[in-house]
């Protein structure tokens, strides 16, 4: 049990692998719904049958067992063992007092109003639970496993470990990360990164689990165990979430605990000088009335139940918040810095432009040079490979590291290599030009001359100038932070519509950028980056943000968020879910203080009475949680 932020005990988180349990089999909703019938019969039978006077007593009197039960002992154990003063206690107090003032039905209502509110902050967590849930439904029980003889088996997922060949027929959901060693199909993994679109998969693709496989079969090498993977990663972020609350929702703490033993000494205080000034009977259950009204339980459940919520709704459309505190801070956030590679880019170099000379076609250039390149170990050599559509058979071939390659294609001496390595000849001005872009381009020489160059670049993701025109129109100031080179890192802002560079940064020099624009005025900074060099900057920062499920280890943990998918998409739609959220939890606190201010000097007066203030403060915490709850809502994309 632990113990709610009314100080009444709650429930356990639910376990990863529960199911939700219907309303009518749950104990914590039935005690409510039965202290609540009782008390209605109650109120029947002394309305209309007024000659009858046990049974309503007898009803009110298990009304009011029933209700307090779901908080009383709770209050009392923590008063006894912690000297916790909570708001159960002071619900526990103004019931006990009631029932000693002759007013059981009152102190029924009391106790089946607060217990329906506790039944409702139960429920609340548990829709709010419904994201980590869905994420723990995408995970089947069982695998198909090839063995070395090719003969297949059902494992249990718990079972998996790393090395292991799975077969995925197609309509199956991949049960751990992997890596497809054989077939070709479309994944649907819109489930676990928010992405509608299917992506391809081959030979050499990771693949998260979770994914389905659209058509055709494919074998995969797992890269993780099943009960260790990124869909159980993204579980455990969520329920670290849920068990942590947000700084609003520790000030609503620091405003309750106050508030509950200055509530005493309120009631002590109307009592004791109002009974020395007239009818003591009348004081002290003005005094009981006090309690209750100024008791700031709407306060303490409505905001964690906003966060909650919040927090389970985001992790719906791939976004997973760890903590409270995170979602609050992402709300207010006013600035972003963002890493270029692998955030703002693919982090998959390809060739973007190809230049030759007269009598030399693309094709050829780009087969020499692949032929070449697919001895390399260079990091562009993939990319030049990629882009050729024939290759053809190269001999005696020679690198050298940092310069180049050199080989013979149909006894032709071939040279592929930088432009401080290679002369570019007649091609050097377009070249220079394509440097200026943001490329790095690779000369190829023929015989001894200078047959073409290869411009290769890290090309901005599809949606990268569109997300940075929804930033800035949500009044969000944009650096990007980069430890590629000035020129690079400029041209490839401006096409996404960056003004504010920072290149040639190393991993300190992030942390102290992200530090240095909070410093300047910017307002809070979050931080956007899936490198182990943005591990830094992502701590540093006031929201540090991982970009993608396939982010560094280092920067995942660094972060407060974490994206499932690489959709730069998700930045503008978390932040405006965030701010949502702050919205509400700001509408909760003015409306819970207003309510407490505004029953005080009427319940001191005596304009109202305990019932009517029992009616109003409760129907008043009912509609903060139903407002909290709002946040649960993602909206469309």
């Amino acid at each position: 049990m632990t113990v709610s932020a009314c100080g009444c005990e709650a429930p356990e988180p639910v376990a990863a692998e529960e199911e939700s349990t219907p309303w009518w089999r749950n104990r914590s909703v039935l005690i409510p719904v039965a202290s609540g019938l009782a008390l209605l019969l109650g109120l029947i039978l002394e309305w209309f049958v007024p000659t009858v006077e046990t049974i309503p007593q007898v009803l009110f009197w298990a009304s009011l067992l029933l209700g307090a039960s779901q908080f009383a002992p709770g209050a009392l154990r923590g008063l006894f063992t912690r000297g916790r003063l909570g708001i159960g206690l002071l619900m526990t107090i103004s019931a006990i007092g009631a029932v000693l003032l002759g007013f059981i039905e009152e102190a029924a209502a009391l106790a089946f109003l607060y217990s329906i509110v506790e039944a409702l902050e139960d429920a609340a967590m548990d829709k709010a639970r419904s994201g980590l849930r869905s994420l723990l439904a995408l995970i089947p029980s069982t695998a198909t496993v090839v063995a070395a003889d090719g003969a297949t088996r059902a494992v249990p997922v718990e079972d998996l470990v790393p090395g292991q060949i799975l077969r995925l027929a197609a309509g199956e959901r991949l049960a751990t990360d992997g890596v497809v060693r054989s077939g070709r199909s479309s994944l649907d993994v819109s489930a676990v990164t928010g992405e509608s679109i299917p992506v391809e998969a081959g030979p050499g693709e990771k693949v998260p689990a979770g994914a389905i496989n659209a058509s055709g079969v494919l074998e995969v090498e797992a890269t993780a165990s099943g009960t260790d993977n990124s869909l159980t990663t993204v579980v455990r972020l969520v329920e670290q979430a849920q068990a942590k609350k947000g700084e609003l929702a520790r000030i609503a703490d620091r405003l309750a605990r106050p508030l509950v033993p200055g509530v005493l000494v309120l009631a002590a205080l109307v009592a004791l000088i109002g009974s020395l000034s007239g009818d003591p009977g009348l004081w002290i259950e003005r005094a009981l009335v006090v309690l209750v009204a100024a008791s700031p339980c709407a306060l303490a459940i409505s905001v964690p139940i906003t966060v909650v919520s919040g927090i389970g709704a985001a992790s719906r459309f791939g976004v997973v918040i760890k903590s409270g505190a995170a979602f609050e801070r992402l709300g207010g956030i006013r600035h972003l810095a963002l890493d270029k590679t692998g955030t703002l880019t693919r982090n998959q170099p390809t060739v973007a432009e190809v230049l030759t000379v007269d009598g030399v076609a693309r094709e050829e250039l780009l087969g020499w040079a692949a032929a070449l390149e697919s001895r390399s170990t260079h990091p562009l050599a993939a990319a030049i490979t990629a882009a050729a559509p024939e290759v053809p058979e190269v001999r005696n071939v020679t690198e050298v590291a940092g310069q180049g390659i050199t080989g013979l294609i149909d006894a032709a001496p071939i040279a592929v290599g930088s432009p401080r390595w290679l002369d570019p000849g007649p091609l050097a001005v377009p070249a220079a030009e394509l440097e200026l872009r943001g490329m790095t381009v690779v000369v190829v020489h023929r015989d001894e001359r200078p047959v073409g160059a290869i411009g290769v670049r890290d090309e901005l993701r599809p949606e990268t100038s569109e997300v940075i025109s929804s930033l800035l129109a949500r009044g969000l100031g944009v650096t990007m932070l980069t430890g590629d080179n000035a020129r690079t890192a400029r041209a490839l802002a401006a096409a996404a519509g960056i003004t504010d560079v920072r290149a040639e940064l190393r991993p300190e020099d992030k942390a102290r950028a992200v530090t240095e624009l909070g410093d300047a005025g910017h307002g809070p900074v979050a931080m956007i980056g899936d490198g182990i060099n943005d591990a830094p900057a992502l701590a540093s920062a006031d929201i540090g943000i991982a970009m993608g499920a396939k982010g560094s280890d280092a920067a995942i943990e660094s972060a407060d968020v974490a994206f499932t998918g690489d959709d730069l998409r998700l930045i503008p739609r978390a932040i405006e879910h965030a701010r949502r959220g702050r919205r509400i939890i700001n509408q909760n606190i003015v409306l819970s203080l207003a309510i407490i201010v505004i029953l005080l000097p009427l319940a001191i007066t005596g304009l109202l009475g305990l019932a009517a203030v029992v009616l109003v403060h409760e129907v008043a915490e009912v509609f903060v949680i139903l407002n909290g709850l709002r946040a649960a809502r993602t909206g469309r994309r």
